[in-house]
């Protein structure tokens, strides 16, 4: 604890409520004042603000004295007696920062969300100015440098200065720092610094930051598995990728790739290709031998390998622009750009060109603007894509619809539930000294539901077997006959739409990929009000065969009047674009400029940059 500053409590920025989103101060508590969702003076609340005594609820908010003002958004749990009934009464704040605020953001329901982003403020914390540390350690300097400043640093810069230091009492110490830095360099990470918030990193620079622990090991005979390491990664910088794990096999290990990207399948000494489909219609190996075997023996990965999409004959116009003046977030350097509207638009650029930044930075957060990422999905064991999606809501009611009785029943959370396993399908015991163990419930049979509840069916089969259905067969159970179900085929149909039609709809959420988990945000936030979408990398883990179908989503969605924004390195993916527009020229503070707008023939012709190198090697001009 000795290096945090006290203030932050070592985050670097602190959070404040904007006072004028929870209450609006000319009105009385009983006139309604409040503006927190769920705080109606109806209900509960209601009863305990006016019984509660702390302050007068007739009386406007902006009359109150300091003490009342207090009590009302910062009094400490207190016990208080309300018709007869003991309660725990606390401050507004406070119940707002446990009720809401330990939420992860994207698993608040939507109106909460909008309520969150309009009350919560986050300032750098005044006594450290972000830096998250004490005074006494922002004094401490090393060559008039502080700490602090240090990490602020570029990490090519950083190198250069630890190169520079000339120690001997630390020499091994500054010898294998200086190892660790340039190892950043070497996976194209060079232009990050250490005080970067983990969060504010792509998909890509995460998993090469894992990687870089490894990279500097001298362990051989070890069998690494790598998870499509190209993520997020430029055609420029794959080619340094497989560099660096030829080198990881020369070494003496194993290396285990699991890939869709011919660039890296291109190296492999051995291919396992597992199929023939995806889902129920896979989890056979097809083939395996060498690359040459691959291309020739007709599964789907062969006949995709060597796929090349042709640049469009025709593109878009735009219906207007989103206008971005001055951007500086991380490298940025200044950067004013009209992105069109109306368009399929793909940002491009090398890995840390700015190209997050320039997107999470200046258009996320404006209205109207719909984000997808590869953020996790937070969500319980009991999450799955049925409750994510919001489909079990009209799955349920059509059960209740068709067998005269209340939906609760046909919830695993709620009235339905198994009351051995509550619900969850297995038993976990806790064994204190090792991993806890799941075990099938005994009493459902694993199916997560009381056996009266699978007595009642819909369309011949009972709910924990439309659970188990993947999404190709809800989508057509629920299309017509008995079943007929409009509202969940609408979701059904958007799920299959982004490439999820093998998905189960009762699997956990927790055992998605990467890519599986930005699908399902596409699909369920497809149906929201925005005109803007935004999608960072959306090939993800999609097979060579998959990327078309993604295409014509996008397609669709330009189409029917919205403006789609993707951040891109997939070369098929730009040259669907109606417009490119890629940063660079390098990295960090090499990069954060716009070196070219305008549409992929154009980028391919000019030839101007490194992506208009690559598309132009992959579209064969």
């Amino acid at each position: 604890h000795g290096g945090m500053c006290p203030r932050c409590e070592g985050r670097g920025s602190v959070s404040d409520f904007d006072l004028s989103a929870l209450y609006d101060d000319s009105k009385s508590l009983n006139e309604g004042a409040l503006t927190i969702p769920g705080y109606s003076m109806d209900g509960w609340y209601g009863r305990i603000f006016r019984g509660c005594g702390f302050f007068d609820p007739d009386k406007p908010i902006r009359k109150y004295t300091k003490r009342e003002l207090h009590d009302l958004l910062h009094k400490e749990p207190t016990k208080i007696k309300v018709d007869g009934i003991n309660l725990t009464y606390e401050g507004l704040i406070l119940k707002i920062q446990k009720s809401m605020l330990s939420k992860d953001r994207e698993a608040m329901q939507p109106h909460i969300r909008a309520f969150v982003d309009r009350a919560v403020v986050f300032a750098d914390c005044p006594d450290c100015g972000g830096t998250r540390l004490s005074e006494a350690a922002r004094s401490s300097k090393v060559k008039g440098v502080s700490i602090a400043d240090l990490c602020a640093m570029q990490i090519t810069d950083l190198a250069e200065w630890i190169r520079d230091l000339d120690e001997p009492s630390v020499a091994p110490l500054l010898r294998a720092l200086g190892e660790n830095l340039d190892s950043f360099v070497e996976l194209g990470l060079g232009y990050l610094s250490l005080d970067r918030p983990s969060g504010t990193l792509s998909g890509g620079e995460a998993q090469r930051i894992k990687m870089l622990r490894h990279l500097g090991s001298s362990l051989t005979d070890v069998t690494y598995v790598f998870d499509e390491p190209t993520i997020g990664l430029h055609p420029h910088d794959i080619q340094r990728m497989n560099d660096l794990l030829v080198r990881l096999r020369d070494k003496g290990n194993t290396v285990l790739v699991v890939e869709h990207k011919p660039e890296a399948i291109a190296i492999a000494d051995h291919v396992v290709d597992l199929g023939p489909g995806a889902g129920t219609e896979g989890g056979e190996v097809v083939f395996e031998g060498t690359l040459v075997g691959l291309r020739g023996s007709g599964t789907l990965t062969g006949k995709h390998l060597d796929d090349r999409a042709a640049l469009k004959e025709t593109v878009r116009t735009h219906t207007g622009a989103l206008e971005i003046r001055g951007a500086t977030t991380h490298n940025l350097q200044n950067v004013d750009v009209d992105i069109p509207l109306g368009m399929l638009v793909v940002v491009t650029g090398v890995a840390g060109s700015g190209k997050s930044s320039l997107i999470d930075g200046s258009v996320s957060g404006r209205n109207g603007v719909v984000s997808v990422d590869q953020t996790a999905i937070r969500g319980s064991r009991r999450s799955n894509p049925a409750t994510y999606t919001g489909l079990l809501d009209p799955i349920r009611k059509a059960f209740a619809k068709a067998n005269g009785v209340k939906p609760a029943l046909f919830s695993a959370n709620s009235e339905g539930a198994c009351p051995t396993c509550n619900g969850n399908g297995v038993i976990y015991t806790e064994l204190g000294f090792m991993e806890t163990v799941a075990t099938p419930c005994e009493d459902c049979g694993g199916k997560r539901f009381q056996a009266s509840v699978l007595e009642y069916q819909l369309g011949g089969h009972d709910i924990s077997e439309v659970l188990a259905m993947s999404v190709a067969e809800a989508e057509e159970f629920f299309g017509d006959g008995d079943a007929r179900t409009p509202a969940a085929h609408k979701i059904l149909e958007r799920l299959a739409d982004v490439g999820l039609r093998y998905l189960s709809l009762g699997q956990p959420l927790t055992t998605l990929s990467g890519g599986e988990r930005q699908r399902l945000k596409l699909a369920t936030q497809m149906g929201d009000k925005g005109g803007i979408y935004v999608l960072d990398e959306p090939t993800t883990g999609l097979h060579l065969a998959d990327v078309e179908h993604l295409l014509g989503l996008l397609d669709r969605l330009v189409d029917a009047g919205k403006s789609v924004i993707v951040i891109a390195h997939h070369q098929a993916v730009m040259a669907h674009a109606d417009w490119i527009i890629d940063l660079g020229p390098g990295a960090g503070h090499d990069g954060g400029r716009i070196v070219f707008e305008g549409t992929p023939a154009d980028l391919v012709a000019a030839r101007s940059t490194l992506t208009g190198d690559h598309l132009a090697a992959y579209v064969g001009t």
